[in-house]
């Protein structure tokens, strides 16, 4: 009997309630309990979830709610603070596991999830053996999406969740995708849920036939075939394991108390342009455009760029840059965030 033939496949390898569940292991009385991270663990601060167990889930946490509602909907709910240098030594030791695994190629997308590039006969029994391999080395669970593109085995992960595995292809993508809204794929969100809505595209299905002139019309001619693309499940087969390299590096900041004059504004700049710089330097590219983001009670936010005469490290011209660009909303209303962004000049060679 001949044996199944080695083909390419897709793994993407995404960690179950990653920030939690590292706490959970230096905290084994909490398992069980909702748990959630974010901020200074402190729901009475302005902050927001950085991640929430499935049993704080159940309450309708979820990342991005700020913590004060996440008690609301939740108040047995433990709260945690964030703890970076703990989930990037964890995220390490995941990354490195992924790596080790004979012939795989990957493509590293943040703390918590990367695709993996493999050939084998038995992509499941593949999966299943990452995960316990991940689970091995560092008693954390993962989930894995199976795919023959990017796109499709990254959706395919949440049909896996938690600790499971799920195969979407192109054999299966129609039947099990095509009738979910187009906000059910990777990178639509509401708002081109919305637009695509207004031109009649409201399901995935609608989607992979809709007109290409129609939504190159609409979207453009670069995010008009992406979409298309998107409907079907289409894209890249192959992950990238080329190192990534930063353009930018930026620090922002939710005040406790709101910013309400200009000079207070203008030393909380100085203070974020004193950490994008040491990040820059730590590259050795200077900064070439200063971004700025503001948020203005109670939610209001505005996002500004200036390019830089020329090229700089300086604090001073970097904060006064974003202050100048603060000025010019010409907006009075008191500040609750504000964020710095320094994007450097392009590495030799380019990106």
């Amino acid at each position: 009997m001949s044996q199944p033939a080695r083909r390419p496949w897709v793994l993407h390898v995404d960690m179950d309630q990653f920030l939690v569940a590292v706490e959970l292991l230096r905290r084994p009385e909490l398992v069980g309990l909702p748990v959630v991270v974010g901020g200074r663990g402190d729901p009475t601060e302005r902050a927001v979830v950085s991640t929430a167990s499935y049993e704080a889930r159940a309450h309708g946490v979820r990342s991005g709610l700020a913590l004060k509602l996440a008690q609301r909907r939740c108040p047995e709910a433990v709260f945690l603070p964030v703890d970076f240098p703990v989930y990037e030594e964890a995220s390490a030791r995941v990354m490195q596991t992924l790596k080790d695994w004979p012939g795989a190629v990957v493509e590293v997308l943040g703390w918590d999830e990367a695709f993996v590039g493999i050939e084998t006969d038995d992509p499941v029994a593949t999966a299943r053996g990452i995960q316990a391999a991940v689970l091995e080395s560092t008693s954390l669970h993962c989930s894995v999406g199976i795919g023959d593109t990017l796109v499709r085995a990254k959706i395919a992960t949440d049909f896996g969740k938690p600790q499971g595995t799920f195969q979407l292809t192109r054999d299966n993508w129609m039947e099990v995708m095509g009738e979910r809204p187009t906000t059910a794929l990777w990178g639509v969100g509401t708002k081109i849920g919305r637009r695509l809505g207004v031109l009649g595209i409201r399901t995935v299905a609608d989607l992979a036939g809709a007109d290409e002139d129609a939504l190159v019309a609409a979207f453009g001619p670069t995010n008009g075939p992406h979409l298309a693309r998107l409907g079907r499940g289409g894209g890249r087969s192959r992950p990238d394991d080329t190192p990534w390299v930063a353009r930018a590096h930026g620090r922002e900041t939710t005040y406790q108390s709101d910013l309400t004059t200009s000079e207070e504004v203008r030393a909380a700049l100085t203070e974020l342009a004193v950490r994008v710089v040491d990040d820059v330097r730590r590259e050795d590219r200077p900064v070439q455009r200063v971004h700025l983001k503001v948020r203005f009670a109670p939610f209001f936010t505005f996002t500004r760029i200036r390019k830089l005469a020329e090229p700089t490290y300086d604090v001073e011209v970097i904060a006064g840059t974003a202050h100048d660009l603060y000025l010019a909303l010409d907006d009075s209303r008191p500040v609750r965030l504000l964020g710095v962004r320094g994007e450097m000049v392009p590495p030799e060679g380019g990106y």
